[in-house]
């Protein structure tokens, strides 16, 4: 099936916005089976819409147009749509009740130019909205069959994937029982990925398992997408798949499907009564900031320290009988060991960093030293990361969390990371 995406709007034309709802929808469609043949960008401009729209009409199966379906005045899409049908603009009843619930129940006004997003080409189809006032809507123009959608990016992903997924398996024709398996991984580059599991996919003979990556530093997420007759199919051709894609990238496998990192070490923690005290030099509090807002993280989180001078933080942790000359896998140590002490915490995890002087490039680096420290018991290690500024940053905090993900599940915390940069 040929799928179009029309992303609208003169901030995302201009580059004031982020495409990021257009990245969002080309993965969601791929991770079912299903690829976007054109993307294409368009202002708020009624001739130019109305020739995007046209021309998606002749060449596409299904198109999905995201935007312009707001209160203001350069909200086009719903008028287009209807041109472009040959049909005409009629308030929608049904949508005005549900704008005029939605804002009854927060206690709102809802302005009279709200009314406007109830006006829909007669011939819609309507796709609700649950979380927002924009009505998305479905209907036929040429061959295709359009799909409007909001531009927040939080109702366009309901949306999508509630309500037109669903839709365009149907239209497909293919077996809809899919699932999407995950697997999150850290310290392999993509390319090694590729490598360590060429020929998974074919221990399902019959070509229904297809094999993919998304390369989001300093993570890789490797996706298995299998489609069957049912979910017992599914997980028949799923079983020794999986079970080979553990085996062969092991340790590196820091989360699966929905699980985070920081929400697995939150687990192994929770599940044991620990508690946790971080020191972060560079990265500015971002180890903290990710477990932080997790639910249970209030009564395992302690302490955290954030300084870019290593006096500082001997300072804080007591350590007033020694001089810190220079960050390395001992100074580590004696962080890690007085932040556990100092915090009562039953782990705590110090990473420091020492950054290389000279411009922020490509060949910029970072000495990467963390300490791992429980009462009775400290490890370390070292690492180098090159990639500029923001690379250490992010490598250094994907780092540490992996390290101490591997501390407390037993897993060796000195083992080599590939810090390939692809």
């Amino acid at each position: 099936m040929q799928i179009e995406v029309i992303c609208t709007g003169d901030e995302v034309l201009t580059g004031k916005i982020v495409n990021t709802n257009f990245s969002y929808m080309a993965q969601k469609l791929e991770d079912v089976g299903l690829s976007v043949r054109w993307g294409t960008t368009i202002g708020d401009d009624r001739d130019t819409l109305l020739a995007a729209f046209l021309h998606a009409a002749e060449r596409a199966d299904a198109v999905i147009v995201n935007g312009g379906l707001g209160p203001t005045v350069d909200d086009l899409s719903q008028e287009i749509a209807a041109r472009a049908a040959g049909v005409e603009l009629a308030l929608n009843e049904e949508w005005l009740a549900t704008m005029e619930s939605f804002f009854a129940k927060r206690s709102r006004v809802m302005s009279s130019n709200n009314r406007k997003q109830a006006m829909l080409p007669t011939t819609a189809e309507i796709l609700d909205n649950p979380i927002g006032t924009a009505c998305g809507f479905a209907m036929d123009i040429g061959k295709a069959r359009f799909f409007f959608t909001p531009g927040v990016p939080r109702e366009l992903r309901r949306m999508l994937e509630e309500q037109i997924i669903p839709r365009l398996l149907a239209k497909s024709g293919t077996q809809t029982a899919i699932l999407l398996k995950r697997f999150h991984s850290y310290g392999l580059g993509e390319s090694h990925v590729d490598q360590l599991l060429e020929g998974v996919e074919t221990l399902v003979a019959d070509g229904s398992v297809k094999l993919g990556f998304r390369a989001h530093y300093p993570q890789i997420e490797t996706k298995l997408t299998v489609r069957g007759a049912d979910r017992d199919d599914i997980d028949r051709k799923l079983g020794p798949v999986v079970a080979e894609v553990r085996k062969r990238l092991g340790n590196f496998i820091l989360a699966e499907d929905d699980e985070t990192l920081e929400g697995v070490i939150l687990k192994a923690l929770a599940r044991d009564d620990g508690s946790l005290a971080l020191v972060e030099t560079f990265t500015g509090g971002q180890m903290a900031a990710r477990i932080m807002p997790l639910a249970g993280a209030e009564s395992v989180l302690r302490r955290g320290i954030v300084s870019r001078d290593l006096a500082e933080i001997y300072d804080a942790l007591g350590l007033t009988g020694a001089e810190p000359l220079e960050i390395t896998r001992e100074t580590a140590e004696a962080v890690a060991r007085a932040a556990c002490r100092e915090s009562r915490a039953s782990h705590a995890l110090a990473v420091l960093i020492d950054l290389d002087d000279g411009p922020d490039r490509i060949d910029f680096g970072g000495t990467i030293c963390i300490g791992i420290a429980a009462p009775d018991h400290v490890e370390s290690r070292r690492s180098r990361i090159l990639g500029g500024r923001e690379w250490v940053r992010l490598g250094a905090v994907e780092l540490g969390l992996d390290c101490l993900r591997r501390y407390l599940y037993g897993l060796p915390v000195a083992e080599r990371i590939d810090f390939e940069r692809t």
